[in-house]
């Protein structure tokens, strides 16, 4: 299949050269071994299937076949409540995936403390702290990707 699909602007490297700096950092704090690499991609994968983002779902669902998860897995992170293919950590981290990304009833609080106690009960501090990283890197990026649409298969 041929991708016809140009990106708006071509390389946002050269107009911003801070990026791949803010890209570095984030990848360094967010890939600090606290946090699965496999559970941050399930993240990454569940914002773009939330946010509609091709480029996103795509690209985690490939750096996820890239690291050995069953098609099964990868499928199913977009029904992951009741899929019998993930740990308990992994659904309350894709739980609170869910709770950033998904549109929120004005008034409600996103991360109740129920939920922040679930995923406390599977991350420690330092873990708790990098998934926040994690979602706040998922929402950079999708501003990015969906603002500039680069092409759904390839990348920048």
């Amino acid at each position: 299949m041929e991708n016809t699909v140009d990106n708006r602007i071509p390389d946002i490297n050269e107009l911003v050269p801070e990026i791949p700096e803010v890209a570095g950092a984030l990848a360094k704090a967010t890939m600090n071994g606290s946090v699965p690499p496999a559970t941050i991609s399930l993240s990454y994968l569940r914002a773009g299937q939330i946010v509609g983002n091709t480029y996103q779902v795509l690209r985690h669902s490939a750096d996820l076949r890239k690291a050995g998860e069953s098609e099964e897995r990868i499928a199913s992170v977009a029904t992951w409540w009741d899929a019998p293919f993930f740990t308990d950590a992994e659904r309350a981290a894709l739980a609170l995936t869910e709770a950033m990304f998904q549109p929120n009833t004005r008034g409600d609080e996103r991360v109740t403390d129920d939920l922040f106690a679930e995923v406390s009960q599977h991350y420690d501090q330092k873990a708790l702290s990098t998934l926040t990283v994690v979602l706040g890197s998922a929402g950079f990026w999708m501003n990015i990707a969906q603002i500039l649409k680069p092409p759904p298969v390839g990348g920048w």
